[in-house]
């Protein structure tokens, strides 16, 4: 009878290798610094802004995260970096095809682009197609659109779950009724984060 060699060595060896050849956590931030300084005009939230979200990832042990607005990827990295801690995964959507692109080179970069389904698509018409639950969800797009993805979401996220937006404080005007429903929902307890003029506000559904 033939002998049949055990996959369970081949498989441990290729893991070691796939994390040898993963970039270091020094390397991924001289990246996300590079990004900041010669990718201009990407709307980015601060280095501390996305140590806070990848803090609030592992808090929440989280393993489902979407985030609508993807840009070129920045802030998705901060969320993987945390996702890799909890074995977690980011879907995040984007309609502008320059930044799209960008982003899955910027995931690659940094080792994460496995913990992450990027979409190309329309957040309000691919949000509706996504099921719950999420244990978390990151708004970081078109400012008057917040309520919308708001409504959208808050069903999806499952109760202890969280939904945070950036520019609360910096683009207040255009989502004052944004603003008012995550004060005023009882489903939502928020706070509001000041890490840089931007702000960013954390509801944590009931």
């Amino acid at each position: 009878m033939q002998r049949v060699a055990s996959t369970v060595p081949v498989l441990a060896l290729a893991g070691l290798l796939a994390a040898a050849s993963s970039p270091s956590r020094e390397e991924v931030m001289t990246h996300l610094t590079k990004m900041r300084s010669t990718q201009r005009g990407m709307m980015n939230i601060a280095p501390k802004e996305g140590e806070y979200l990848a803090g609030l990832i592992r808090e929440l042990n989280a393993k489902r995260v979407l985030e609508i607005g993807t840009s070129n990827g920045y802030s998705g990295i901060w969320l993987a970096l945390g996702l890799r801690d909890t074995g977690g995964r980011l879907i995040t959507l984007e309609n502008h095809t320059g930044r799209h692109g960008l982003a899955q080179e910027n995931f690659k970069a940094t080792g994460v682009a496995g913990l992450i389904d990027s979409r190309l698509t329309d957040a309000l018409q691919e949000i509706p197609k996504l099921d719950g639950p999420f244990d978390m969800v990151f708004i970081d797009a078109w400012k008057p659109d917040y309520i919308k993805y708001l409504r959208m979401v808050l069903p999806k996220v499952r109760t202890g779950g969280i939904i945070a937006a950036h520019n609360v404080d910096s683009q207040a005007s255009e989502m004052s009724d944004y603003l008012d429903a995550i004060r005023n929902s009882p489903e939502l307890r928020t706070e509001f984060i000041k890490l840089s003029r931007s702000g960013i506000s954390v509801s944590r559904k009931q």
